[in-house]
């Protein structure tokens, strides 16, 4: 018998394999003008684009984003490749969801990256919707300990459950719960959207509830919508069954764009980061963007898509991919004429402002 949830990872795969569309090129980050200067007034080589996050350096503000997890030879090579690609350019890396852990024994193999990657930062990841569904600390816990993670994803995906034929879409009083987490874990709790922004009355919610640390995982990038929607296509029928009645093929489709984009949510949330640390994601896909993002209030950077085809390939595969977006991310600094993170955090006049 096969392991429905462990399926789903592979479907997901599959689906992002064949249609180019579910990456949504949302190009936000280009509206953002940045002020070139043609006297930056310093070497390339003085240009320092380390960081700190979770207490360890890195050496630039990158995250390789949630993908997989799974029984399955192909993921367990994707999480492998990515775990010492990661170790090798000291960025960080979040695996994706490891609920499937729970409900197949032998998927948990893909989790234990922290041999392939023994310094860098590591982040453990579960839906926080289960949270609602007999999930406890005692989840939250394994999920760190076998990694080894140095923090707990609790991603939020109302949308895609919503899309989802055999979603889960119990949200209610879900806030409390994560406050549960937050007080018992020991290790810090991030949120993290996956594909439609956070509001303000989320980051606040967040916040009440001890959180610290929020991706805000705008749109833009790959729309998990758009995936389901696929998945529903598989089915018999153009009308797929759900727990809240008949659930309609199209559905997907029409909220493939759904949320706020990624620009819009740090410009939001921006004067909050005394208090809290942003993470920026969804529809990143240069350095550049990269760049924008600390300049707009992130401390790091999320990215997933671009890997998803080196990491099928070779650990050399992602480690070139790591390196393109470093080249970028410090040319880019060159250009502005900024030396270090610090000076780009939050420097508005490196924008063109409107006239």
């Amino acid at each position: 018998m096969t392991d429905a949830t462990n399926d789903r990872k592979i479907e997901h795969i599959q689906v992002i394999n064949n249609d180019p569309e579910t990456d949504r090129n949302g190009s936000y980050f280009d509206n953002l003008k940045l002020s070139h200067r043609a006297l930056p007034g310093i070497n390339l080589n003085e240009v320092d684009t380390s960081c700190e996050f979770l207490a360890k350096r890195l050496s630039f503000p990158l995250l390789i984003s949630s993908m997989t997890g799974g029984d399955h030879q192909l993921i367990r090579k994707i999480n492998r490749h990515l775990a010492e690609a990661a170790e090798h350019c000291q960025v960080a890396l979040a695996v994706g969801s490891q609920r499937v852990m729970f409900s197949s024994e032998a998927a948990a193999e893909s989790f234990k990256l922290r041999q392939f990657a023994p310094s860098t930062v590591l982040l453990g990841n579960i839906g926080a919707v289960q949270l609602n569904k007999g999930f406890s600390i005692v989840q939250a816990q394994a999920a760190v300990d076998i990694l080894q993670a140095d923090g707990l994803y609790l991603h939020l995906n109302a949308l895609q459950e919503a899309i989802q034929a055999e979603g889960d879409t119990e949200f209610r009083d879900l806030h409390l719960q994560i406050q549960s987490i937050v007080e018992q874990l020991d290790k810090p709790v991030l949120l993290k959207e996956v594909g439609s922004g956070f509001s303000v009355a989320d980051l606040k919610q967040g916040m009440a509830a001890g959180v610290k640390y929020f991706d805000v995982a705008g749109k833009g990038g790959t729309s998990w919508s758009r995936i389901e929607h696929h998945r529903n296509q598989r089915r018999e029928s153009a009308v797929v069954a759900s727990k809240n009645g008949q659930l309609s093929n199209d559905l997907g489709l029409c909220f493939q764009d759904w949320g706020i984009d990624t620009v819009t949510s740090l410009q939001a949330l921006s004067s909050y980061t005394d208090s809290v640390t942003l993470i920026s994601s969804g529809g990143i896909r240069n350095g550049i963007d990269m760049l924008k993002s600390v300049i707009l209030g992130a401390s790091i950077c999320g990215v997933a898509a671009p890997f998803l085809q080196p990491a099928m390939q070779s650990t050399e595969a992602v480690i070139l991919e790591i390196e393109r977006l470093r080249q970028e991310f410090k040319t880019a600094m060159f250009l502005l004429g900024m030396k270090d993170i610090k000076s780009l955090f939050k420097n508005n006049s490196l924008l063109q402002q409107e006239r």
